[in-house]
């Protein structure tokens, strides 16, 4: 008696468990649709785009975006950042810029004799580091440990950023005037590129007719507690072995393709896995399936590759291989992920 009485207490308890889990992501997908509606009022027609700089803010990473000038890179994240509520600064990158602009700097007080830190870009929720490819190596690089460990250190003293922290960097196409190519380790820690291109012609017409006023109508629709939240749920969401054996076959396979000369690092591995889980939690399930990864590889590895020298005189792209490793690996199949996942 006293046995069943503690078998049906735990199975009372598992279910309370799942119900409680059920509607936590529920109520997390509910607050991501909103904040892609919002931001949607003003990025006419660029959804795709949006949902994935929104899934990449709850799962902790940075977002880059390549495109033209005039095409909205700026206003998405303005909006985003308006959206959460939360603050938001932005960094003009010039060729004269240097990293205590980035980072902040120590000044002597002469009326307490003692130095006093002045916050730079970086000390904020949401950073817009604007056009960062017209700046030089040495000021890009001054955002490595800002993007990493989301900290600034300044003459031997640590000062951590306040959560929730994203880097959002534009840039122009690397053939454009006055660009420099982005260091390879500071591309690495962008978990996702993006690029919003032209808009259709029904858009553009929305566009045009749009005001200043419009823009400035976005009202937050999430906290930054709300953000907080949703990532912690989100690194519960259940990856099953076979799913996380796809993100290590889709790398491995970048690593040994002939036309890569350097494939995607574990740091690729970990952004694809993270934003897997975010992706999951956006649509509303409590595990990763194999099709979430497949379609969110092509904007988290590609930007990592470093093209051998064949490849660039046949002039095949990034994403073209891309598209070739995800047909060569083999998809996970026949296996119910969901029952893994209670």
């Amino acid at each position: 008696m006293i046995i069943c009485m503690r078998y049906l207490y735990n199975v009372y308890n598992l279910t309370e468990e799942i119900f409680s889990m059920e509607m936590k992501i529920e109520e997390c997908s509910g607050i991501l649709e909103r904040i892609v509606e919002n931001i949607g009022t003003v990025i006419i027609g660029k959804k795709k785009t949006v949902e994935l700089v929104v899934l990449s803010m709850v799962s902790g990473g940075h977002v880059l975006i390549e495109d033209i000038p005039g095409v909205g890179k700026t206003s998405l994240v303005s909006a985003l950042a308006r959206s959460v509520d939360c603050s938001f600064k932005r960094i003009q990158f010039t060729p004269d810029i240097v990293p205590s602009d980035i980072t902040g700097f120590s000044i002597y007080n002469q009326k307490t004799g003692e130095f006093e830190f002045r916050q730079g870009a970086a000390m904020s929720n949401f950073v817009l580091a604007d056009e960062i490819n017209r700046a030089s190596a040495k000021a890009q690089s001054s955002l490595l440990e800002v993007m990493e460990e989301k900290q600034v250190t300044v003459d031997l003293n640590t000062y951590k950023l306040e959560e929730p922290f994203m880097v959002l960097a534009t840039q122009n196409p690397i053939d454009s005037l006055g660009t420099y190519p982005l260091p390879e380790a500071q591309i690495d820690r962008f978990q996702v590129k993006v690029a919003l291109g032209y808009p259709k012609i029904e858009e553009e017409m929305s566009i045009i007719s749009m005001t200043n006023e419009d823009k400035r109508d976005i009202v937050p629709v999430a906290s930054g507690e709300d953000i907080i939240r949703i990532k912690r749920i989100a690194e519960a969401i259940y990856v099953d072995d076979t799913v996380s054996k796809y993100i290590v076959d889709i790398v491995t396979a970048s690593r040994n393709h002939p036309d890569i000369q350097l494939g995607a690092s574990p740091r690729g591995s970990i952004a694809l896995y993270r934003l897997g889980q975010a992706m999951a939690l956006y649509k509303g399930r409590d595990y990763v399936i194999p099709d979430d990864i497949k379609y969110l590889a092509p904007y988290v590895l590609p930007h990592r590759f470093i093209l051998s020298h064949e490849a660039k005189v046949n002039r095949k792209s990034r994403n073209d291989i891309m598209n070739e490793i995800l047909e060569r690996v083999e998809v996970p199949a026949g296996k119910k992920f969901k029952e893994n996942s209670k």
